[in-house]
């Protein structure tokens, strides 16, 4: 699991902040021009069904993006982060071309994953700048962790604050950011805490990245207790699914295709159509796929055997969607 590399101890040395400085006010024109050229498609759907980029690292972006327009997805849920198709200190220069070819292909970027955590660090607001001048609305955060000598209560208090302040950086922008519940042992796993960080900020800035695979796994039941709390900070979606397998006597959180495992997706977009939720959708593929399940930049499998997952998985949706209402 990625966890936040924006840190305090990965912070520039003052030499280099005021480096990165320099060329972000160089290259802000540029952006600007950029966006200019850049034509946004009209939305096809409130709910656009985007593939998540880290399945695809090991294709260029207009190779990415001829692909994924002929298999029929609506956009790409692009990765500007380390090790992403985009590198954070170049989004300035690299985001307005990457989102000029996949709109060329006849897709959106309605939305992006990064590693923002941290609203002083020097590349959070370029990064930010450069998503909202393109056009883009929606961008995942990284993730925090708890700090054992501060213990749950504070270290959530700690936070609060931290994103109070992103908040206000992403209403400057006129951009809404989303934290990913994911299980496991960081800020996020129980949703609950989040609603202890997000419950006073205003959902249009900040909000919960829902993933209903993940709020299964750690609530098999309670999960409809924890989309209640967030409805109204929901504003876009991951997509998987998951079953439990035992393996060499331990059980594990096991990522198989959609509709093959166990997350209660009729339930789950009965809730959504209900409360109203809408946004882009982003389909992970975190199932075995010869390391483009891992975001690899090399594959071990026929580029065609990933094609067809991604088919079929996009299918499956859609039936999902169209039983709900929702299509």
């Amino acid at each position: 699991m990625r966890v936040n590399n924006l840190t305090e101890e990965n912070h520039l040395s003052r030499r280099a902040f005021m480096s990165t400085l320099a060329t972000t006010a160089a290259l802000l024109p540029v952006a600007g021009l950029a966006n200019k050229l850049l034509p946004a498609n009209p939305a096809k759907t409130d709910r656009p069904i985007c593939v998540f980029s880290k399945h695809l690292h090991w294709l260029t972006i207009p190779e990415m993006a001829k692909n994924v327009a002929r298999l029929g997805y609506d956009g790409i849920d692009l990765t500007v982060r380390k090790d992403g198709h985009i590198e954070p200190a170049q989004a300035l220069t690299e985001l307005p071309k990457a989102v000029a070819q996949i709109r060329k292909a006849g897709l959106e970027v309605p939305m992006i994953v990064t590693d923002i955590t941290d609203p002083r660090h020097p590349l959070t607001e370029p990064l930010l700048k450069a998503a909202s001048q393109v056009g883009i609305k929606y961008y995942r955060t990284g993730w925090v962790k708890y700090d054992p000598q501060l213990g749950v209560v504070k270290s959530l208090e700690k936070y609060k604050k931290q994103f109070q302040e992103l908040a206000a950086l992403n209403q400057k922008y006129n951009i809404h950011g989303a934290y990913q519940n994911h299980s496991g042992s960081n800020v996020g796993a129980a949703v609950w805490d989040l609603w202890e960080m997000f419950q006073d900020l205003d959902p249009r800035w900040m909000g919960v990245q829902y993933d209903i695979n993940h709020a299964t796994a750690e609530g098999s039941a309670s999960w409809v207790n924890d989309l209640d709390l967030f409805k109204n900070y929901i504003r876009c979606m991951d997509i998987k699914d998951f079953y439990w397998a035992k393996k060499e006597g331990k059980w594990e959180h096991q990522l198989v295709p959609l509709g093959e495992g166990m997350v209660d997706f009729k339930k789950y977009f009965n809730l959504i159509k209900q409360y109203g939720i809408s946004g882009p959708m982003s389909i992970h593929f975190e199932y075995p796929l010869g390391g483009a399940d891992q975001g690899k930049k090399q594959i071990t499998v026929p580029k065609d055997e990933v094609f067809a997952a991604m088919s079929r998985d996009l299918q499956t949706l859609r039936s999902l969607l169209k039983e709900a209402g929702l299509a």
